[in-house]
This record gives structure tokens, C-alpha cells and sequence, in this order.
């Protein structure tokens, strides 16, 4: 049989690249930038703008509305709330906002089956992760932070005490950073095990928002009965009434607890273990997770 002459090769101008590689470091970065823009509706539809910018003007608003009222009111020398309170009078602003944008930030990558596609490049698992989680703990401190740098900047134009404002402006700052560093750890979980988004909301939200009305009923039925001791105990279980015990407990907060007593500096170390064995526990579920997820 004669040989096929027809085959030819030809050339249609691909060459090697031979810029400079940039490795995992800027991809886990461009990652981590993405993933916070997107938490906002940055980079993406109109459409998907608009629920996470409400929620930050509803966060913001009340901060304006409380300097408002300070300057006001003649012979005022305080905020009429602590920065430490802010956070958890706004919880469920803050539990929807984790509950629209974690699903986002990760059932998407599931649903559409992309994860694969991220670690066949330099990104490892460890990176994706940490990106993922760095991104969403930051927006949740964007949103909780901004509300205490406007109520900082209110007091200082009021000509409130310096020291004393940003004392509490500093322990706001701490309680809030562990707040976020807890919400988004536990929301990324729970979006994370379903590729459904709307399964992911549903899920952070029962999660976050549920066990603090549970636990507060508890509570106010020890309360009532006289079993008072339990009363800091029951507040282990809840992501919300957890925040809280830390920050009465260390940063001079005021207790959401019935009769306003959080806990002691002794049971308040039991409740910053229990919040910083969260966050660790939370990246180690997510390890676990995208250790499935990237195959």
C-alpha cells in the first residue's frame, strides 16, 4: 500500500511562553482579590450588587444615627452604645449577609465543577482554602468595622475623650475580628458541603441565627427557675451568645445575657477556646472538604 501523502504539518504560529511565571503566591492572591471583590458584587451583574451594598448601608445607617443623636444632645460626654454591643445588636444584618455571599463565594465553584480546574495549575488545596476563607473574613470585617470607624470618627468631632473612644474603638475592633473570623469559617462550612446555593443559605442561616434564639429562651427559663449558674454555660452554644461571652468577659462588652452578667474571666478563657477551636476546626472542615472536591 502506498504511503498517505495528504497528512501535512503545518505551522500556525503557537510559541512557548517565555514571560516570567508568577507562581502559587499571585495566584492565591488574585484569588483572595477576587473573592472579596465578589463578596461586595464587585467585578460582576448590577443585580449582584445590590443585596450585599443594602445590607452595608443598613449597617452603616444606624452608626450615623448614633453620632447623630450624641452631637445632638447638649452635655452628651458618650456614645449612647459601646462599640463592643454594635455587632451583636445588628446580628441578623450580619447573618444575612454571610448567608447571601458564602454560597456565592463557593457552591458555585462545586456546582459547576471548577475546583478541579483550580488545582491542576500551582494552586494547592491550602491555598484555595486560605484565599477562600482570608476573602470572606475580611468582607465581614469591612461590614462590622466600617459601622465602629464611623461611630470613632463621630465622638472625636463631638470631642468626646480621646483615650476613652478609642479604648472602646480598639475592643470593637477585637470583638468583631474574631466575629468575623467565626462567622466566615462556619458559613464557608456550610456552603461548602452542598453545590446547591440555596441549600448553602439555608444552612448558614439555622446555623448562625437559630441556636442564639434557643439559647437566649434557655437561658431566660434558668434564669427564671434559679438555676442562674447555668446560665453563662448555655451561652457555649451559639456562635452569637459565644462572641458575646468573650467580649463581656475581656473587652469590657455588656452582656446580652438575662440580667446583663456575662461571664467571669475564668469561664470567659472557656469561651475564647471554644470560639478560636471553631475557627481552627472550620479550616480543617474545609481542608477535608476540598480534599474530595478537587479530585
Amino acid at each position: 500500500m502506498a504511503p498517505d501523502t495528504s497528512t501535512q504539518i503545518h505551522n500556525i504560529g503557537y510559541r512557548s511562553y517565555e514571560g516570567a511565571r508568577l507562581g502559587r503566591a499571585y495566584a492565591r492572591t488574585s484569588l483572595f482579590s477576587q473573592s472579596l471583590r465578589g463578596a461586595y458584587g464587585l467585578g460582576r451583574s448590577a443585580k449582584s450588587k445590590v443585596l450585599p451594598m443594602i445590607l452595608f448601608a443598613v449597617m452603616c445607617v444606624p452608626a450615623l444615627i448614633i453620632v447623630a443623636v450624641a452631637i445632638a444632645v447638649p452635655g452628651s460626654t458618650d456614645l449612647p452604645i459601646k462599640y463592643t454591643t454594635y455587632a451583636l445588636t445588628t446580628q441578623v444584618v450580619i447573618g444575612l449577609y454571610i448567608a447571601s455571599q458564602a454560597p456565592q463565594s463557593v457552591s458555585r465553584d462545586l456546582r459547576f465543577k471548577t475546583v478541579p480546574l483550580y488545582f491542576s495549575r500551582p494552586v494547592e488545596r491550602v491555598d484555595y482554602v486560605l484565599a477562600k476563607y482570608a476573602a470572606m473574613a475580611s468582607a465581614l470585617f469591612i461590614l462590622t468595622a466600617t459601622p465602629l470607624l464611623i461611630m470613632w470618627i463621630g465622638a472625636l468631632l463631638a470631642e468626646f475623650d480621646f483615650a476613652h473612644q478609642t479604648k472602646g474603638f480598639g475592643q470593637g475592633l477585637v470583638s468583631v475580628l474574631l466575629l468575623s473570623l467565626l462567622f466566615a469559617g462556619l458559613g464557608l462550612v456550610m456552603a461548602a458541603l452542598t453545590p446547591r446555593r440555596g441549600f448553602g443559605v439555608a444552612a448558614v442561616i439555622g446555623l448562625l441565627l437559630i441556636p442564639y434564639g434557643a439559647v437566649s429562651t434557655v437561658q431566660a427559663v434558668a434564669v427564671s427557675t434559679g438555676s442562674d449558674g447555668a446560665v453563662e454555660w448555655m451561652g457555649l452554644f451559639s456562635p452569637v451568645s459565644l462572641i458575646d461571652g468573650v467580649q463581656a468577659a475581656f473587652l469590657d462588652g455588656t452582656s446580652a445575657f438575662p440580667g446583663g452578667e456575662g461571664p467571669g474571666t475564668g469561664v470567659g478563657i472557656v469561651y475564647l477556646l471554644v470560639v478560636l477551636g471553631l475557627i481552627v476546626g472550620s479550616y480543617a472542615a474545609l481542608m477535608a472538604r476540598y480534599r474530595k472536591a478537587g479530585l
